[in-house]
């Protein structure tokens, strides 16, 4: 009896060794911590629109952050410096200023945009700590490319997503999905936008917003099941203006931008319904059609503006200022 024990612990011991060993065993509180980071959430909400882990490698508007960490985490580097690069490209997007030559020759120099200080931190904390969700095409075209691989947390532990994304799923709040319908449709919005951008240019950037975007928005809404609306104070179509209670939530939301406060979403409970919003911040590519007459809005664009919409009041933007609301309603 006395042996049967001692085997008993023996054999205990080895195989909590061999699970603590295994790479590809995540424990619960690490996916928690992962979870519960405040940078998983804001790098979601602030870069995937550009920088989604889904879209294919010939889809895409920008690089995969998991592109950006490997090109920006050096050996030795500290959280504080590899923060303060990061900081240091939003705050001065160009190409003399750029670390990944090859993105800005293939999708152009980021948009400018401004960022709380402690939003920056927080998702450069995220970045620096914990592996990042990769599209299923980058560690093969990685590789082929032969760059060694720098940095720490950059290997990908197997299971880790699936996990996280079965932890998603199990604690989806309201507000989890108000903020989940708003921004897959604005990344659908987004990606076309962009790519037409960047390969049509400007004019037929508006000719896609004049024609597709109520289409595409409306898709979204069937696939959610939900209501999703875009809505303005300062409507280029008369369709979305905002009305009398959505404006004071436009007002609240311009002054957290103007405050630099951290943007959470207003959500509120009616009866069996959910009423979600969220802002739609200008950055510097909105500027090109909702910036200022003949500084940022070139005159051709004016012309093109006035045919589609003789009653447009959505021009003299600056960066960083909010444009309208995301308003989705839902079942509870």
């Amino acid at each position: 009896m006395k042996n049967l024990i001692v085997l008993m612990l023996l054999l205990l011991f080895v195989f909590g060794c061999n699970k603590t060993k295994d790479k590809s065993y995540v424990s619960t509180t690490e996916i928690e911590k992962v979870e519960s980071h405040p940078g998983k959430k804001l790098m979601q909400i602030n870069c995937y629109v550009c920088h989604s882990p889904t879209a294919s490698h010939d889809d895409r508007i920008g690089p995969p952050m998991v592109a950006v960490k490997k090109h920006y985490l050096e050996d030795g580097m500290t959280k504080e410096q590899f923060t303060n690069d990061i900081q240091n490209w939003i705050n001065n997007p160009t190409k003399d200023t750029a670390k990944m030559h090859g993105a800005v020759k293939r999708f152009g120099v980021m948009p400018k945009q401004v960022f709380p200080e402690e939003t920056i931190k927080q998702i450069s904390d995220y970045m620096f700590d914990y592996d990042i969700e990769e599209p299923t095409w980058f560690e093969d075209h990685f590789n082929s490319k032969k760059v060694k691989q720098k940095g720490q947390g950059l290997g990908k532990k197997k299971g880790n997503h699936k996990q996280q994304e079965q932890a998603n799923a199990e604690d989806l709040t309201d507000g989890k999905r108000g903020l989940n319908y708003a921004l897959t449709t604005k990344a659908v919005l987004g990606r076309n936008l962009m790519g037409i951008l960047q390969k049509k240019g400007t004019i037929e950037a508006l000719t896609f917003c004049n024609t597709k975007a109520y289409p595409l928005t409306d898709n979204m809404a069937t696939v959610h099941n939900a209501t999703i609306k875009r809505v303005t104070d300062k409507p280029r179509n008369p369709d979305n203006i905002a009305n009398s209670e959505e404006l004071i939530y436009i007002e609240k939301f311009k002054e957290r931008v103007f405050n630099e406060d951290e943007i959470d979403p207003i959500v509120i409970q009616l009866n069996d319904k959910v009423q979600f919003y969220y802002p739609i911040i200008t950055n510097s590519m909105c500027l090109q059609c909702h910036g200022k007459p003949n500084e940022t809005i070139k005159k051709d664009v004016l012309n093109t503006i006035a045919q589609f919409y003789p009653k447009d009041k959505a021009i003299g933007y600056e960066i960083n200022e909010v444009r309208g609301l995301w308003s989705v309603s839902f079942e509870k």
